[in-house]
Order: C-alpha cells, then sequence, then structure tokens
C-alpha cells in the first residue's frame, strides 16, 4: 500500500510502472532522439521528412515546410520536451504546476498522434499484407509494398510512438498532481464514471456507435470489389484494375472484422478465451492484449480521417458525384473516437487490485465466458 492523500505523493518502490517515470522517461528520451535530428535536419543533413522532403506533401498538415523552417522548430520543441520531462520527474510542489506540466505531455501527444501521422499510416499498415500477397501472386510489383513505407511514413510512426509515450507521461503526471495513484488513476473512493459499473454503461454505448461507424465504408469497398458502382462513376468502377478490386474487398473484410471483434469488447469471449481456441479455451484475455491494439487503431482512424476532411470535404462540397471515393473516411475520426472510448471502458470495467497501491479489488470473470 502507499499513501495518496496529498500532492507528490509517489508510488512506493514502483515509480517506474507504467503510466510512471518509466512513460516519462521514454518520452525524454524520444525528445532527445528528435531534437537531435532536428538540429542535423536544420544543419543541412538529408531526409528532413515533411513538406519539401516528402514525396506526397499534400497529405501532410506540413506540406509546405522547410528544413531551413521545420529543423530548428524541431530540435527547439523537442529540446523543451525533454525539459518538460525533467520537470515531470521532479517532486510536485503544487497541483497547478504538476497539471501544467500535464498538459502541456497532453499537447506533444495530440501533435504527434493526431497531426503528424496522416492516412498513410492506417494504409501502409492495412495494404501491406495486401500487396504482400498480390506480390507473391506476381499481380504487383515488389517496389509496392516497400513503397507504402516510404521514409516520410516511418518517420510518421516514430512520431507515434513518441505522442504514445507523452500521452501516458502527461496521464501520470495528471494522476500525480491530483493525489490519486500514477500507476491506475484511483483515489480512496473510487466512484463516477470510472467505476466498473459506470465503465460498463457508457462502454457498451461506445461499442455500439464504434460498430456502426465502419458500415458505409465497408459497403462501398465490397460493392466496388463486385463492379457496382456505389458512390463512384460506371466509369471508375469499369476501369478499375483486378488487384484494387480485391484491396477493395480485403479492406471492407478487414472493417467488417474489426468491428466483430470491438463487440469483443462488451462480450465474455472478449475476457476468457472460448472452448474452441484450443490451447487456450478458459485462459483470461490479457487486458492488454485488446487494449494496445484497438487503441493504436483508434489514433490511427482519427488522424486518417482528419486528413480525409482537410483534403476532400472542399472537392466533394464542389462536385458530390465521387462521394463514395472519400465521404465514408469522415466518419473515420468519430469511428476512432468511440472505439477509443470504448476501449477505455473494457479498460476499466477488467482492471482489478492495483498491485501499487491496492485499491480496486479481485476482478471477476462473466459467467459462462467459455461456453461461447
Amino acid at each position: 500500500m502507499c499513501p495518496h492523500s496529498s500532492v507528490g505523493a509517489e508510488n512506493t518502490g514502483k515509480a517506474a510502472r507504467w503510466p510512471g517515470l518509466g512513460a516519462t522517461a521514454a518520452a525524454a528520451a524520444w525528445s532527445l532522439v528528435y531534437a537531435l535530428l532536428g538540429l542535423y535536419w536544420s544543419l543541412g543533413g538529408d531526409g528532413f521528412p515533411f513538406g519539401e522532403g516528402d514525396p506526397e506533401p499534400i497529405l501532410s498538415w506540413f506540406g509546405s515546410a522547410t528544413a531551413a523552417v521545420g529543423g530548428p522548430v524541431i530540435a527547439a520543441a523537442s529540446g523543451a520536451g525533454v525539459l518538460v520531462a525533467a520537470a515531470m520527474a521532479l517532486p510536485v510542489r503544487s497541483a497547478a504546476g504538476g497539471r501544467a506540466l500535464a498538459v502541456a505531455g497532453w499537447a506533444a501527444a495530440a501533435l504527434l498522434l493526431v497531426f503528424v501521422p496522416d492516412y498513410r499510416v492506417l494504409m501502409g499498415l492495412a495494404y501491406a499484407p495486401v500487396l504482400s500477397a498480390g506480390w507473391l501472386l506476381g499481380m504487383v510489383p515488389g517496389s509496392s509494398v516497400v513503397e507504402v513505407f516510404s521514409w516520410p511514413v516511418l518517420n510518421q510512426l516514430w512520431c507515434m510512438s513518441g505522442g504514445f509515450a507523452w500521452a501516458l507521461a502527461a496521464l501520470g503526471q495528471w494522476r500525480r498532481s491530483a493525489g490519486a495513484c500514477r500507476s491506475c488513476g484511483r483515489t480512496e473512493d473510487e466512484r463516477g464514471w470510472t467505476s466498473r459499473a459506470s465503465a460498463a454503461r457508457w462502454g457498451r454505448t461506445a461499442v455500439y456507435v464504434s460498430v456502426v461507424m465502419p458500415v458505409a465504408y465497408c459497403l462501398t469497398r465490397w460493392a466496388w470489389a463486385l463492379g457496382l458502382s456505389l458512390g463512384v462513376s460506371d466509369e471508375l468502377t469499369s476501369t478499375m484494375p483486378l488487384y484494387v478490386r480485391a484491396a477493395a474487398a480485403m479492406l471492407a473484410t478487414m472493417g467488417l472484422g474489426g468491428a466483430a471483434l470491438t463487440f469483443g469488447l462488451i462480450r465474455p469471449w472478449g475476457e476468457v478465451f472460448p472452448r474452441w481456441m484450443i490451447g487456450l479455451a478458459g485462459r483470461r484475455v490479457p487486458i492488454r492484449l485488446a487494449v494496445i491494439p484497438a487503441a493504436l487503431v483508434s489514433v490511427l482512424f482519427v488522424n486518417a480521417g482528419l486528413m480525409y476532411i482537410r483534403i476532400f470535404l472542399p472537392q466533394l462540397i464542389a462536385d458530390p458525384s465521387d462521394w463514395g471515393a472519400s465521404a465514408p473516411e469522415f466518419l473515420f475520426p468519430l469511428w476512432g473516437a468511440a472505439l477509443a472510448v470504448a476501449t477505455l471502458g473494457y479498460h476499466l470495467r477488467r482492471r482489478g487490485q492495483c498491485r501499487d497501491c491496492g485499491r480496486g479489488g479481485a476482478r471477476t470473470e462473466p459467467t459462462g465466458a467459455t461456453a461461447e
């Protein structure tokens, strides 16, 4: 047990547990590396991944950036991040100061997770299996597999890793400044929206919203795969290559599969492996096995959808005839947000007793979970 009754209370012997000092150290290390990269680019080094160094700058919020300006900005902002992370590691003098540091961390996380990446990360992860299969079958050139993970896209993935580190560091700092357990966020009186009963209610609603969001996207892509001109012109459908149809079918199937998996956040088989999973039947589903992939996908949907809205909404307003090519993606931010909320509800509902503060009590398994 550890005290959390005053601002600045620490988790005795477990301060490095995420999202504690472990996340803060990761955020500091990431910021230091990116500060050095920014300095390298500002001095004329190759590989600036934004604007002039991006083969598709129109897709990025920073499409007009240059190394001469962007390099120093990256170096200065990332260097400031190192200082913020260092301040997070110091004892909290006041709740207001601790919250200010947390807000700075959240701002860094939002920039790195929402505004730096664009839809190329999501498309790369989605298309890589399709293109790999197509390459093995001789339907697409091998270069197509490599192109989906160009240096600007790899840089976006690197920035997302920093964004998650900053999000966890900010979360730990916020909890610390509030006098809550830095590991689990609980206080002496766990009630309200974070309680298991409340999380079960709003988490279920978020799951239903998340499942509905991809319907339009999946319907249009399956229609194209079948040669139907849903949301696009007949000319576009008739000239669509076979591998594009296959990719459309694969993406639609992945969307429906993702929606089906989302139900696991509120179903017994999302907590205990069902009996048909040989070797795993009856075992608890690790919380992180569901939370980590869902959190990643939710962020990818948000930043990809925002890019579609920024680029294609004006075009759709001017000419709505090919609405199917972009309008379904306008729902991606809502899809991602609903999935994030559903994932949070799953985590709050399933988490057990905190190993640091001892609060929370034991988890309970759903009745008849293995019978699913």
